[in-house]
Formats: structure tokens, C-alpha cells, sequence
């Protein structure tokens, strides 16, 4: 049940402002039960949103979901006079680029917020005017997020890129070429800018070390649709050949997967049961495979998958990879569960630094939660060691008990609303907004599986 506490103390029997919520009192104790609709990947659709301003006619964008990424790109698009409009089917968007004019630094910073979405315009701005800005990025505080992968990769196309206090200029005086382009690490906002420039570019460009991250694929399938030659082989080499145009795309987008694993460690951790609508097996192997040994049982059904526990927790040692492997998105939520299993599991976190500071909170619920803040060595290390690395371990089963907590970051804070709702007790859960980054409806869902919580400011 939810409702809406005012101010004053007043409970309003009406619909709950959940738009603008950013505290929750939640009630734990309750397993989640019931179906809950997995749009597109927040992953992918921001990006081939912003594809559109490489097309010369409107494009068709299907399955997007309402959070507020999308929101934020739409706003910027809309600030580089594309027009945007909503189609009949939910969950629709026609994006029509002919207007398209540049943009100052100010109207960017305005509307980009907290997002680092800015920085994947520039190929696109480079071939249609000619100039792309990039104010200060935002994003969730999870660790170093350098944008020195995105500037080498368009300086080797030849752009010119030049720094000033109120952010970076980029221009293409003699336009844009192909480029032979090494990743240091296959960086999936890296890759997608490769992809998002080369395109139009004059010539081949030669991608090695790339992400090869399902939303890299569908990206990719937009971009073929518009006219691109893109091509991938094997030890994440992809080519792609310039083309003189592109034209508008119609595309139905991935499933989230992130969201889809984000309610499977809900059915863990609470001892629920959750039918996750429009998730797909194929995506999703690696984790399902982590969640069986953790003592999940799944379903895979034609039009989506259903998450239980089936049988007692147990622990499982984790090493968060690039794609194929486990992805550093799915970690936190699973570590919320993996409090309850029996035993010590262990969570290596090989993508980003910062990324287990959240588990902080989690001992504040009555966790055993150790972070080892330079990794762990192991022999049974498969992914090599990178010298950001963390490690987390968790000793269990412990009880988890309320608490008063603030979101740090989208995935982190989403783990702490199934933590409170596995505890005992009541939890304060604070600076709620962030999950809507990348959760749509996410209060009308948690409503939707008999969660316990009132939204209190």
C-alpha cells in the first residue's frame, strides 16, 4: 500500500505526487509479489535518440520508457531545434532533425543537469554544423568516468578540440575522417561515440578493444537501418564506412536488462516473486546464471521471465566485467540479497572505483559488509586485476532492520528501497529522484507488487 503524507502529517487518499517524491517511509518485512513491465534499456534508447540528428527524416523511436534520462535528452535535442512528439502507442517518439541549429553553452548546461549525455552529440553536431559544446558533466558518483577516451577518438577523426571555463568547444575544420582508434578499455560511452562520428565520416574506421555490450549491438541496428556499413569480428574489432547520408530509422529498442536484474534481487532479497514482462533470456545469461548459484529459480516464458527464490540463499563469488561478463550495474542489488545468504560471498568490482561506497549504508541496516578498498587477490580470479578494483564481503545470513538513508547514485539507490523492503521495521529512504534516471513508473511498480511505503516529501 503507499499514500501521500503531507507536510502538516495529513494522508492524502489520493494519487501520490510520485513525479516529484524524494522521501519514502518504507515498511520492510514484505515479500514483493507480481508483474512488472520492462521497457526499453535506458541504455540504448538515450543514445539512438541522439542518433537521429544523423538522419536527413524523421526518425520512429518505440518501447522508451518515461524516466528522466530520456526527459533530459529530449530537452537537449529540443535546444538544437529537433522536434519531438509523442506517437499514438505508448512509449513512442518521432524525432525530426530538419530544424537542427546549434546550441549555446548555457542552454546545454541548463538543460543537460546532472547528465553526461552532452558529450555523445558532438559526432553527430560535428557533421551537421560543423561545432559541438560540451559543458561541466554530471552523472551518478560512482568513480572516474574520464572523457579523455570520448576527445582521443575525435581528435583522430580531426576534430579540434579546444577547453575554456565554461566548457569544451569542438569544431571540424576540414571535416571528419576515418581513423584507426585502440580503446584502452572497452568503454561502452567510448565506443558509442566511435560509432555515433564514424559513420559519417569520409573512409573506414577501425575500432579495436570495443564494447560489444547488447545496447552496442542495438545501436548498431539503428544505424544500419539508417544507411550505415557497420561490421563486427571477433576480439572486439568493429568496422564501420562512412556514407555521404543517413536517413530516419524506425526501431522498437532493447529491454533494460538492468531493470530486469534489478527485480530478480528484489524476489531474492525479499523472498518475493516477480514477473519481470519483456525480459529475454539471450541478454541475460551471465547473470541468470549468477542467480541460480545463489539459490534463484527462473522461468523463461515467451513474453518475459519470472524470478523466485528456490531454495535456500547461498553465497557466490562475483567479478563485475565488461560484457560478456557480469555487468557492475547488476552487483548492487544482488549484494542486498546475498546479506541474507548463509555464509561469505565476495563481489569484486572491476569497472569503476567508487562503486561500493553504498554498502555503507547497508551495515547501517544491520549488514556485514567488508570493502576492501584495493581488491583481493584470488587463484580463482578470472578477470585481471585493474588497479582501481574494489572488493566487498559479505558475511550472512544477518537480519537487516530500518534506517534513515539517502540515495548516492541510480543503481546504489534503488538497493537501498529493496533493502528497506526486505528489513524489519520502518526506513526513511531519501533523495529518491535519482532512480528515476533509470527506473519509469518505479513507485507505480513497487505499488504494483504490494510494497509498504508513503511518499513523505
Amino acid at each position: 500500500m503507499s499514500t501521500l503524507v503531507t507536510d502538516s502529517g495529513d494522508q492524502n487518499p489520493g494519487q501520490p505526487d510520485w513525479e516529484a517524491a524524494e522521501t519514502l517511509a518504507i515498511r520492510g518485512g514484505r515479500p514483493l509479489r507480481g508483474t512488472v513491465e520492462v521497457k526499453g534499456a535506458k541504455n540504448l534508447v538515450t543514445k539512438a535518440m541522439v542518433a537521429a540528428l544523423l538522419g536527413e527524416t524523421t526518425s520512429t523511436l518505440r518501447d522508451v520508457p518515461m524516466i528522466s534520462d530520456v526527459k533530459v535528452v529530449r530537452s537537449l535535442l529540443e535546444v538544437h531545434g529537433v522536434t519531438v512528439t509523442e506517437g499514438d502507442e505508448e512509449g513512442t517518439l518521432h524525432l525530426d532533425p530538419s530544424g537542427a541549429v546549434a546550441a549555446h553553452f548555457e542552454e546545454i548546461d541548463a538543460h543537460a543537469g546532472a547528465s553526461r549525455i552532452p558529450i555523445l552529440f558532438c559526432g553527430p553536431l560535428l557533421h551537421l554544423l560543423g561545432e559541438a559544446l560540451i559543458p561541466d558533466l554530471g552523472g551518478c558518483r560512482i568513480g572516474d568516468r574520464p572523457i579523455n577516451f570520448h576527445m582521443d577518438a575525435l581528435r583522430a577523426f580531426g576534430a579540434v578540440v579546444d577547453k575554456s571555463y565554461e566548457g569544451i568547444r569542438i569544431t571540424a575544420p576540414n571535416g571528419l575522417h576515418g581513423a584507426n582508434i585502440t580503446l584502452p578499455y572497452p568503454s561502452v560511452g567510448a565506443t558509442e561515440q566511435v560509432l555515433l562520428t564514424a559513420v559519417r565520416a569520409k573512409g573506414v574506421t577501425e575500432l579495436r578493444n570495443a564494447a560489444i555490450e547488447p545496447e552496442i549491438m542495438d545501436l548498431i541496428a539503428v544505424l544500419q537501418k539508417m544507411g550505415a556499413i557497420i561490421s563486427y569480428e571477433p576480439n572486439r574489432v568493429i568496422f564501420i564506412e562512412g556514407v555521404d547520408k543517413l536517413v530516419g530509422y524506425d526501431h522498437r529498442a532493447i529491454f533494460d536488462r538492468n531493470e530486469a536484474a534489478s527485480w530478480a534481487c528484489a524476489a531474492l532479497a525479499t523472498d518475493g516473486e516477480i514477473f519481470a514482462k519483456g525480459a529475454r533470456q539471450q541478454d541475460m545469461l551471465t547473470f541468470l546464471n549468477v542467480f541460480r548459484k545463489a539459490g534463484g529459480w527462473f522461468d523463461v516464458r515467451e513474453d518475459g521471465i519470472l524470478f523466485r527464490r528456490g531454495e535456500a540463499l547461498k553465497p557466490v563469488m562475483v567479478e563485475t566485467d565488461v560484457h560478456p561478463g557480469f555487468m557492475t550495474d547488476w552487483q548492487q542489488p544482488l549484494i542486498v540479497a546475498l546479506t541474507q545468504a548463509p555464509g561469505t560471498s565476495t563481489v569484486h568490482e572491476t569497472v569503476y572505483e567508487n562503486r561500493l561506497g553504498f554498502t555503507e549504508a547497508l551495515n547501517k541496516m544491520g549488514a556485514d559488509i567488508v570493502v576492501h578498498p584495493k581488491g583481493i587477490s584470488s587463484p580463482d580470479r578470472r578477470v585481471p586485476r585493474r588497479d582501481l578494483e574494489q572488493a566487498a564481503v559479505i558475511n550472512g545470513p544477518t537480519p537487516l532492520h530500518g534506517a534513515d538513508v539517502e540515495v548516492p547514485d541510480l543503481r546504489g539507490g534503488y538497493s537501498y528501497v529493496i533493502a528497506a523492503l526486505a528489513a524489519e521495521g520502518e526506513s526513511t529512504v531519501r533523495n529518491i529522484g535519482i532512480i528515476r534516471r533509470g527506473y519509469e513508473k518505479f513507485l507505480e511498480k513497487l505499488t504494483a507488487l504490494d510494497a509498504d511505503f508513503d511518499v513523505v516529501g
